[in-house]
């Protein structure tokens, strides 16, 4: 089946050269509906076939005709004797297409002079505003991370602007920017990526990072122009908190607290597999059900959850710190998740300030002290000297030490003792000769050790910098930047994560292979080799 479907792409990337495939004849509007709900009983068996070696493939498709019709010939052809199910799918789908350059790299520039070279590489232009398929079109310019991520991701392009700014992209920054406005006006939130598997769930909310981050390189008017947008975040995270009344209740990603003050979870509206990884999600739900007695509904929404957060996934997530059956991500009140709401509800107060509401400002300011003074009571453990996640439903920290736990040193919100004990941990246990782990835990999974991932480590350095803890700061940007340059060297791949603690050996676990490209180690390596000592 699998050799039908090569030949078949082939044929069809021949026939389009010369105009001589159909366009997709698609009704308008159903790129918003996921693939999964759109397809029903075919996406399910085509995703079960294991016709694809990787499960986000057959969601990418760009159907060649309207579902219904699609559906329609499915129904009819599936009961017959000798039907071939990759022939059926080859027949009324195109696959994904893969943007080919004459791009190679050469291990003999400099890494920073190959990343220069590599962003028209990872560039897209405005999609096609009538194209079928599960892809959300995009009016401006973006950067895509590379590899099997064909689309626009949210948190990752925080940290691929910051490489952009380096070099001098201010256009890209800008029309990045303009194109999460675009989606937070027409969806309501930013997706998870512009795909409509993506639609019922964010990621972490740097929204507001990117809106100062141009701001400090335009002026504070950029605050204004995009405050209705950070507006409309805002909102889309806080939905239903006036709605709850008794401590410990939660509606979406909100959570009552005994103080009456609302911190935020990650979530997702929908307790169904994962269309970009079908067939995993419904083996994990089966292996929790038998080990746990959880209903497959709960360890769906779980495992979305952890997607929203970008951790996917992280023994953050599971409740004995280990296991991957035990997920719970819902119930979690994660800290870097609340430290990025405090600088949005920060950053709102200031913009509100600019443009002259003095008192939608003031509103915010008191939003972001007490958010400031619930962060430090419900996330920093005193017998841990660090700072936890929290299990709002057990009314306890979690056990997982984690890179999370920096984040309130990167805004600033730790006194200085408690940046001293966090520093601590950074430098006895988590620093290794690649940069900081993750985590402490060895669970197989990607986002736990000895993996390291670029956001993480620029989070942590420029945490410790703010308090000025360059005797463990300093060392972790030379030892990252060392292995960056090291695997570029010998691979000429810019990798999207790294083993840090064996330096010879390639980062590994998850869901997927380690995937070259890529946009958030770029944009991380590029600024932190100009962060001067």
């Amino acid at each position: 089946m699998k050799k039908y479907l090569i030949i078949n792409y082939y044929v069809y990337s021949i026939l389009a050269l010369f105009g001589l495939v159909l366009a997709p004849t698609v009704t308008p509007g159903q790129n918003r509906i996921p693939p999964d709900e759109l397809y029903g009983p075919l996406f399910k068996d085509v995703q079960m076939s294991r016709i694809f070696p990787d499960s986000k493939t057959f969601p990418d498709c760009i159907p060649l005709y309207d579902a219904a019709e699609i559906l329609d010939k499915y129904g009819r052809a599936k009961g017959e004797p000798g039907f071939n199910l990759a022939k059926f799918v080859s027949e009324n789908f195109s696959l994904p297409k893969t943007l080919t350059t004459n791009y190679e790299s050469n291990e003999q520039l400099t890494t920073a002079a190959h990343i220069q070279q590599l962003w028209p590489v990872l560039t897209r232009t405005p999609d096609d505003q009538n194209a079928g398929g599960s892809l959300l079109p995009l009016p401006k310019a973006y950067i895509v991370p590379g590899g099997r991520f064909r689309e626009i991701y949210y948190w990752d392009s925080y940290f691929t602007m910051l490489g952009l700014r380096e070099s001098g992209r201010d256009d890209l920054i800008e029309s990045m920017i303009d194109n999460f406005a675009f989606l937070i006006d027409t969806y309501g939130h930013i997706p998870n990526g512009n795909r409509s598997y993506y639609l019922s769930r964010s990621q972490p909310p740097f929204f507001s990072l990117m809106v100062r981050l141009y701001s400090e390189m335009k002026g504070p008017d950029v605050l204004k122009r995009y405050l209705p947008q950070m507006q409309k975040e805002y909102d889309f995270w806080m939905q239903g908190a006036d709605s709850l009344t008794r401590p410990y209740t939660a509606h979406r990603r909100v959570v009552k607290l005994p103080d009456g003050v609302v911190l935020n979870r990650y979530w997702d509206d929908r307790t169904v597999p994962r269309a970009e990884a079908y067939r995993e999600d419904v083996e994990l739900a089966h292996q929790a059900q038998t080990k746990t007695g959880a209903t497959p509904e709960a360890v769906y929404r779980n495992i979305r959850a952890a997607a929203e957060s970008g951790w996917d996934f992280s023994s953050r997530w599971f409740r004995d710190g280990k296991t991957f059956a035990t997920i719970q991500t819902t119930e979690i009140l994660p800290v870097d998740l609340n430290c990025l709401m405090y600088h949005l509800e920060e950053t709102l107060a200031e913009a509100y300030q600019l443009d002259a509401q003095a008192e939608l400002s003031a509103q915010y300011r008191q939003k972001t002290e007490a958010r400031k003074n619930a962060i430090q009571k419900y996330f920093w453990s005193a017998t841990r000297s660090y700072y936890m996640d929290y299990d709002f439903v057990a009314q306890q920290y979690t056990t997982v030490y984690s890179l999370a736990g920096t984040y309130p040193l990167f805004f600033k919100i730790a006194d200085s003792r408690q940046a001293r004990e966090v520093g601590k941990h950074i430098r006895l246990e988590f620093l290794k000769s690649g940069g900081v782990l993750t985590t402490l835990n060895r669970t197989g999974q990607q986002w736990d050790a000895p993996n390291g991932w670029a956001p993480l480590q620029w989070i942590t350095y420029r945490g410790l910098r703010n308090y000025n803890n360059n005797g463990t700061a300093y060392p972790l940007r030379e030892n990252w930047l060392a292995l960056v340059e090291k695997v570029f060297k010998n691979t000429g791949k810019m990798m999207e994560k790294y083993n840090v603690s064996d330096t010879n050996l390639e980062a590994g676990g998850g869901e997927y292979p380690n995937q070259d490209g890529f946009g958030w180690t770029n944009g991380v390596y590029l600024r932190m080799k100009s962060s001067k000592k």
